[in-house]
């Protein structure tokens, strides 16, 4: 049996290559949520940010723009084709620096005011480890924000095209508990005590639900649901040309008429301090 490949590697193959070829389409995706990250983490101007897997830089060019020339922004991400686009993106407001590390281990300066994620903790392989290092680039009273997904069942816009491909296709076997993913962090209340024993204080999970479009129609919509998220790994698996489009025919066929095509997202906004 093949070994499974970490983290680093995932993000350094095709699926990272996706995820920055369809870069402007996730950012409209993901905008409403995005917004409410960055309003639950109350930039001011001068602040120090660290973006932990900041992808291909949307949350930290939006920081940037919010703390001003007086502030600073650390963006670190594991994936390179991924820090490839946000590299050539325009930027303005705090300068940033953009590290491809592992925020796991990275030995961050303890200088940051503010330490923010939108969906990357997620795929930490050791979280407590993980958060822990995190609180460490904080200075004292710094602020933890970030942004995971909460249950598969809550997330319309994932479990409705995942419920449409398993009529074509059979369950795929579970993901081990615990391990990286983005559901991995759904009970809030086991996030907030694994903060605690990551050393933070006043970890809180609040909730942030908001539909999300996901496409301009069914077929936008599909296309997007067979690129990116957690279905794109059973469609890729297909070989056979007719299957994998009575897959995504079973999606076409399961989303909502609106146009766009809007379907709920469902998500924690988890928050804690560097107790100092």
């Amino acid at each position: 049996m093949p070994e499974p490949i970490t983290q680093t590697e995932y993000w350094n193959g095709d699926v990272g290559a996706r995820w920055a070829a369809m870069q402007a389409e996730l950012d409209q995706v993901f905008a409403p949520l995005t917004a409410a990250l960055l309003d639950g983490a109350g930039l001011r101007p001068g602040e120090r940010v660290l973006d932990i897997g900041c992808g291909c830089g949307e949350t930290a060019l939006l920081a940037a723009a919010r703390t001003g020339p007086g502030g600073t922004v650390t963006a670190v991400d594991v994936s390179r084709p991924m820090l490839e686009r946000a590299r050539a993106r325009p930027a303005g407001g705090s300068p940033i620096a953009w590290i491809e590390a592992d925020a796991q281990t990275h030995p961050f300066a303890p200088e940051h005011d503010v330490a923010l994620s939108r969906f990357g903790v997620m795929f930490f392989e050791e979280s407590r480890t993980a958060f822990a290092n995190v609180r460490r680039a904080l200075r004292p009273g710094g602020r933890l924000v970030v942004l995971c997904w909460r249950a598969l069942a809550e997330n319309a816009w994932v479990h409705v095209p995942r419920d449409a491909v398993l009529t074509v296709l059979p369950e795929p076997a579970p993901s081990p508990p615990g391990g990286p993913g983005p559901f991995r962090f759904a009970d809030g209340e086991a996030l907030v005590d694994l903060l605690g024993q990551a050393g933070f204080t006043g970890a809180a999970v609040a909730p942030i639900d908001h539909p999300v479009a996901i496409g301009a129609d069914a077929e936008a919509a599909a296309r997007f649901a067979a690129t990116v998220g957690p279905i794109a790994g059973l469609l890729r698996e297909i070989e056979d040309p007719a299957l994998r489009e009575r897959a995504l025919a079973a999606m076409r066929q399961a989303m909502p008429a609106e146009r766009p095509v809007r379907l709920g997202a469902a998500c924690w906004l988890a928050t804690a301090v560097h107790p100092g």
